[in-house]
Order: structure tokens, then sequence, then C-alpha cells
């Protein structure tokens, strides 16, 4: 149990980094899908700071467990928000893109909670 806590959150930590990488540099297909979702563009690097807090969050409850599990339950909600605000903007050719992470950040407080 305790190498699959490990590896789980170790691989949500490094996905999660790479949305966050993602939102910073910020390319035109990012902003431009944003704003389909109607997601004003000053609002990418907030979303993103809340990610890579997450994220460093998740790797912190490797040494303390509660940290982790709070973590892992603000991505898990943070990803369901994204899930919503493509469902509401009709995007679902889109909704397969927050999924993966949902997916990790979902195991990551399952596993830790059973930790």
């Amino acid at each position: 149990m305790h190498t699959a806590y490990v590896t789980v959150t170790i691989v949500a930590a490094v996905v999660i980094f790479g949305t966050t990488v993602v939102d910073i540099v910020a390319p035109e297909w990012v902003r431009g899908n944003m704003r389909s979702y109607g997601v004003p563009d000053r609002a990418l690097m907030p979303l993103a700071a809340i990610k890579a807090a997450g994220a460093l969050g998740l790797l912190a409850g490797l040494v303390f467990p509660a940290v982790g599990l709070a973590a892992a339950v603000g991505l898990v909600l943070y990803f369901v928000g994204a899930v919503i605000t493509i469902v509401r903007a009709r995007w679902y050719a889109h909704l397969p893109y927050p999924m993966p992470c949902l997916v990790l950040a979902s195991a990551a407080a399952c596993l830790i909670a059973l930790a």
C-alpha cells in the first residue's frame, strides 16, 4: 500500500505540475479554450497557482499526511470544477483533458486516507 501511495502521489504531482506549466506559459490554444468556457484570461494565473499549491501539497503529504489529504481533496474539487465548467460551456469533446488529473487526485486522496 505504501508503494502505491508514494507512486500515485508522485505521478499526480508531476502531471499536475505539467499542466500548471502549460497554464503559466499560456499558449493561445489554452487562452482560447478558457475563453470558450467563459473563463477570463486574468483567471489563468490564479488557477495555475491553485494547481501548483495542490501539487506541492501532495508532495508535502509524503511527510505530513494531513497536508497531502487536504491537497488531494482540494485538487479533486478543482478538477470537478473544471469538468463542470466544460459541461456548462457545452464543450463535451474537451472533457477528457481534466479527467486524468481528476482520476490521479482522487486516487491520491483515497490512498492517503487508507495509508
